[in-house]
């Protein structure tokens, strides 16, 4: 029988079935002590057939409660920014390396504070996003910030000596083109707001053009 002391969600990974059957197996995951203090799952969204896979790093506060990925201000900020990049959000399947809201509180009943996923939480989520990867077939992966980026690529992945390229590696067994850029929600914290959109923006522009090529 597995446990959360496994820290492996492979066992809760259904070998059958597409992205709803994924999506109700994944609600009753305890493949990691995660699961205690999030309000729920927050499985990936959107349409198997999406040519673009967005991976961010875990769910926000917002997200844990409503029960969808980037549904927050940093989801916000996304939208708008694949927009100006050429990109429909609603064409997009978004998703996050770990399923569950990490958080820390200062006192009771106090706000929640995201805290960011080990290394060790990110590969226990990993069969989940191997499962996603497999059904949805993205021709392009959008890679959100460090943790996304050593969930797929391993944990000497830096955002900011790649970011804005195309990368080709083999993820899962197969082949994968994928485009990293920074977290939304590192433009919101950035002191060049703007600035930091821009470059935003201009990664996922690349992502556009390697749509078409």
């Amino acid at each position: 029988m597995a446990t959360e002391d496994d820290y492996t969600a492979q066992p809760f990974v259904p070998a059958r079935g597409g992205l709803p059957a994924l999506r109700r197996a994944a609600a009753d995951c305890r493949g990691c002590p995660l699961h205690r203090d999030a309000t729920q799952t927050v499985f990936g969204a959107g349409k198997a057939t999406a040519r673009l896979m967005l991976v961010g790093e875990q769910p926000g506060d917002q997200e844990d409660r409503r029960g969808e990925p980037f549904v927050g201000p940093a989801g916000r900020l996304l939208d708008r920014a694949l927009a100006e990049a050429g990109l429909d959000p609603a064409d997009a399947y978004v998703t996050n390396a770990v399923k569950h809201f990490k958080f820390t509180r200062a006192e009771p009943r106090k706000r929640r504070i995201h805290k960011a996923p080990t290394l060790r939480e990110a590969t226990a989520c990993g069969p989940w996003l191997a499962a996603e990867l497999a059904r949805v077939r993205p021709e392009v992966i959008v890679v959100l910030g460090a943790t996304a980026g050593k969930a797929l690529l391993g944990s000497s992945f830096r955002v900011t000596q790649v970011r804005g390229t195309v990368l080709e590696e083999e993820i899962h067994g197969r082949l994968e083109r994928l485009v990293p850029t920074v977290h939304p929600s590192a433009v919101l914290r950035a002191d060049d707001r703007d600035g930091a959109y821009r470059g935003l923006v201009s990664d996922l522009e690349v992502a556009t053009r390697a749509l078409v090529e």
